[in-house]
């Protein structure tokens, strides 16, 4: 019998401007080879305009599923047919799944960054600090509380957007929740045990840039953390490292929240090890 041939690759990407700089192409197609799939992942830089069309497109192509990156992980709900249940509270999609045709959206943010956190520190009983009150801001905050930790401080220049998310911490854990306006450089409180940078201050290129952040504060046994994954070692990390504070990179978050993406796309549980192996070896870490 002839052997049948299928030459139908199965299609991911990521929707996001600039989206240039983004490595997770690099990791995702990794996973991809490692698990023997004929499979792509796919960046497109998708400008703020061109949203709905892109969607349409990934829909119209039969992609499995894509991301969403900055700045469309709220604009995207519009265009998707409907939103898992971490989604829906936190407000903001960085995955979307095709399940027969429709399109389903998740946020697999705060649970990969949770995943990277419990690595160096168990958030249970900890106070937490957020400086930013973005996406990411939105997702770590909640999946942080909602595994215990005692308070989420979110930090930002936008009072109103700042308070969005400590309303919704408040109104979907039992973490107390606070917003503080973010005014010259954040002061952190002697009672914090993590500190999440969550904007994307110092992402490549502008890799000297740091938050406004009074290193001075910054203790021994501390932890810090950065979402920022392209450069890994921030100068935010660089600066926190020598005041003596334990850092968490960027790149934990990555790799775990696409081991959960290609996870929903495949149906299938890929190499975290391979994934973090193809990052490391794009960044010399």
């Amino acid at each position: 019998m002839p052997v049948e041939l299928n030459f139908l690759s199965l299609l991911t990407g990521c929707f996001a401007t600039p989206v240039a700089e983004n490595p997770t192409v690099a990791m995702v197609e990794a996973a991809y080879r490692a698990m023997g799939l004929d499979a792509r992942y796919i960046n497109c830089d998708v400008a703020p305009a061109d949203l709905g069309d892109a969607v349409r497109g990934a829909r119209a192509m039969g992609w499995r599923g894509f991301n969403c990156s900055l700045p469309h992980k709220v604009a995207v709900i519009d265009f998707i047919d409907d939103l898992a249940p971490s989604a829906e509270i936190i407000g903001a999609v960085n995955c979307v799944i095709n399940k027969d045709g429709r399109l389903i959206g998740e946020n697999t943010d705060g649970k990969g960054f949770l995943a990277s956190l419990k690595t160096v520190i168990d958030p249970v009983g900890k106070r937490v600090v957020v400086l930013g009150a973005g996406g990411a801001s939105r997702a770590i905050a909640i999946e942080t509380a909602l595994s215990g930790a005692a308070s989420i401080t979110i930090v930002n220049r936008d009072a109103a957007r700042g308070k969005a998310v400590t309303q919704l911490v408040a109104a979907h854990t039992s973490a107390a929740a606070e917003f503080v306006p973010w005014q010259g450089k954040y002061a952190i409180p002697e009672d914090a045990d993590v500190v999440i940078n969550a904007t994307s201050i110092g992402l490549f290129p502008g890799v000297d840039d740091m938050p406004a952040v009074a290193f001075s504060t910054v203790r021994p046994g501390l932890v810090v953390a950065d979402v920022i994954p392209n450069p890994p070692r921030t100068a935010f990390l660089k600066q926190a490292e020598a005041r003596g504070a334990r850092t968490l990179d960027g790149l934990g978050m990555l790799v775990n929240q696409g081991v959960i993406g290609i996870r929903l796309w495949t149906g299938r549980e890929p190499d975290a090890k391979v994934m973090r192996g193809a990052l490391e070896a794009i960044f010399g870490v």
